[in-house]
């Protein structure tokens, strides 16, 4: 089958990525790929074990040991606080951003701070998360901030009255409302970000084999997993599903795109409740007044 290569050789010598959720899957594969380019990449990971294995692996295969590990739980607005802090103390520029993390239809659980995990995890975390960095973002222009949404926001909604979903619980609608709070905002940021030279890209990577679907699996019946075996061959491997992140993050043509969304390494068109700019303002400020965001940060 055919998926998307990302074609661009440029370097990234001198250059600074972070990457959440860099420990396995497509994470991984983006951080090597990018270390063998040259940059300075940080994996910020919850489990410092497999972080540290990780990074190792990205070490000896690129050649690169420039490659460090960082403690993030993006289910903590605490440890994001904390990790951002670490970063801005740290480090001295950071050119590209990688909003990678993310859990997919597990049961009902919720965040330290009360919010339903996907929403907490996938959207609302890195939300936060970017926001502490942007003035780093800002002074070490041109930069990007790339967020891994999914196709699952075309069947998704933001339940602006029951944003953590408490009346009626769903995995699956859950997961696309966070991937669909991805999209919009990227939309967002990128308006909020025009004139500074931080642009911010959405994508889709595919279909992948990775632990994301840990959770999934339990959950579908027996003989859908046997009619459904074939379409096995479509799925790629995580080398294949971090090719759009890599394109977001490093290809020269995108350099005066943002706000818009990719797959297969091609601008591709987002659902329309993706496109809707009132919706990207009103999460917006729901996100903000949920993580007790300030000017400051």
């Amino acid at each position: 089958f055919f998926c998307g290569v990302c074609r661009s050789k440029v370097r990234l010598d001198g250059k600074t990525v972070l990457i959440t959720g860099a420990n396995t899957g497509i994470g991984k594969e983006t951080a090597l790929d990018l270390a063998k380019r040259g940059a300075r990449v940080i994996l910020a990971c919850r489990d410092m074990d497999r972080g540290n294995r990780a990074a190792e692996d990205v070490r000896q295969k690129s050649g690169n040991n420039n490659v460090v590990v960082k403690t993030l739980d993006l289910a903590s607005l605490q440890s994001v606080r904390q990790f951002a802090r670490d970063v801005l103390a740290n480090e001295e520029r950071l050119d590209v951003l990688i909003n990678n993390a993310g859990i997919m239809s597990c049961p009902q659980w919720k965040t330290e701070d009360g919010f339903e995990m996907q929403f907490g995890v996938n959207h609302l975390g890195h939300f936060l998360l970017t926001n502490c960095l942007l003035d780093l973002l800002k002074k070490s222009s041109p930069s990007r901030i790339v967020n891994v949404s999914s196709l699952a926001h075309e069947k998704g909604q933001i339940y602006f009255d029951d944003i953590n979903q408490e009346k009626n619980y769903n995995g699956w609608k859950c997961y696309a409302q966070s991937k669909l709070a991805n999209v919009l905002f990227t939309k967002e940021l990128a308006h909020k970000l025009q004139g500074t030279g931080v642009t911010a890209y959405s994508l889709h990577p595919g279909v992948i084999r990775t632990e994301l679907a840990r959770h999934m699996l339990p959950t579908i019946p027996l003989w859908k997993r046997i009619v459904y075996k074939p379409v096995v061959f479509f799925i790629k491997n995580p080398t294949q599903g971090a090719q759009t992140t890599i394109y977001c993050a490093v290809d020269e043509s995108l350099q005066n795109e943002s706000g818009l969304y990719y797959s297969d390494c091609a601008r591709k068109a987002a659902a329309p409740q993706g496109l809707d700019d009132e919706a990207a303002k009103r999460l917006w400020d729901l996100s903000a007044a949920m993580v007790g965001l300030t000017q400051s940060q």
